[in-house]
């Protein structure tokens, strides 16, 4: 099949290199335009971008998809469009030109949106789903050509997951792409039972989302430190300093809220909840690289059992 890809992001970087290396052609890919980035503030392109010129694929990169855009893909004439990531709405005269395909980490119609895969793990699933489905003018409602479940690990991160999705849907997606004329004639249309939306992160919204609750419980805050890793961080206080907490494990202990129960390069830094206790196993002081709390806590003794976290 002739298929123009679109996306930006690394994790649609596995399904564009996965089409590249398959039996279809990829004619052209369209991705965000360059933003300044780093301190210096110089253009840099999304890794799709990187990716397709170092394969000699033709690149656009629209502000927005409106005439000049849709005339570019009809001209193109692909058999489908793979959408990933791509960070623009489709409009219908696009959907129009060829079926659009997207690659959607969560169990549709479960988690709709931009953040499925945060919202996934904060809402303490247990597993999901990876779907393959045929975009159409409403948000992540259209229907699914096939759909994988994945089971959600204890202690698995948003990043982790991430990884795991980008690798499965990239799989599954040449698979659809193998065998379209089979999934066009059995895809599944959504229902609306059960829809969820996994809303996009606003800078207004991330003082109260990153704090950590020592009030709650210790599955909640869990949940929260693994769906906010590695962004935006879930977040507490020892004194006037913030520690980012970017990974945690449920152990057994009791205590007051936010007390430190264990602070040694043998138990780790252990805080109590309202319910139980986490062991905060990866964190970030000010200042300072991430790194595991055994090697945080052997060169820095300012944590003491019996403080409080707040």
């Amino acid at each position: 099949m002739n298929i123009v890809f679109m996306g930006s992001p690394e994790f649609a970087l596995p399904s564009l290199k996965a089409l590249i290396d398959s039996q279809h052609t990829v004619l052209a890919v369209f991705t965000q335009p360059p933003r300044p980035a780093g301190r210096g503030q110089k253009l840099r392109n999304t890794p799709v971008h990187d990716l397709a010129e170092q394969h000699n694929i033709p690149v656009f990169t629209p502000k927005r998809l409106g005439e000049k855009s849709v005339e570019a893909l009809k001209e193109l004439n692909p058999d489908a469009i793979c959408v990933i990531a791509y960070g623009l709405l489709l409009p219908q005269s696009v959907l129009d030109v060829a079926p659009c395909v997207n690659v959607h980490p969560s169990a549709l119609p479960r988690w709709r949106g931009a953040a499925p895969m945060n919202h996934t793990i904060l809402a303490g699933d247990t597993t999901t789903d990876m779907c393959i489905m045929q975009m159409d003018a409403g948000l992540d409602t259209g229907p699914v050509y096939l759909r994988e479940p994945v089971t959600i690990g204890a202690d698995e991160t948003t990043g982790d997951l991430h990884d795991r999705m980008a690798i499965l849907g990239a799989e599954k997606l040449v698979h659809v792409m193998n065998n379209f004329a089979k999934y066009q004639d059995t895809k599944m249309v959504q229902t609306n039972e059960g829809a969820t939306y996994a809303h996009k992160f606003l800078p207004k919204d991330l003082p109260t989302l990153r704090a950590i609750n020592f009030n709650g419980s210790a599955q909640a805050a869990h949940n929260q430190i693994r769906g906010l890793s590695p962004w935006p961080v879930a977040t507490c206080k020892h004194g006037d300093d913030e520690l980012k907490v970017l990974r945690s494990t449920m152990v057994q202990g009791t205590g007051a809220a936010g007390e430190v129960l264990h602070a040694d390069t043998t138990n780790g830094l252990v805080v109590a909840f309202k319910d139980g206790a986490l062991r905060f196993t990866h964190l970030q002081r000010p200042g300072k690289k991430a790194m595991s709390d055994t090697d945080m806590l052997n060169g820095f003794n300012a944590i003491k059992v019996g403080d409080i976290l707040n």
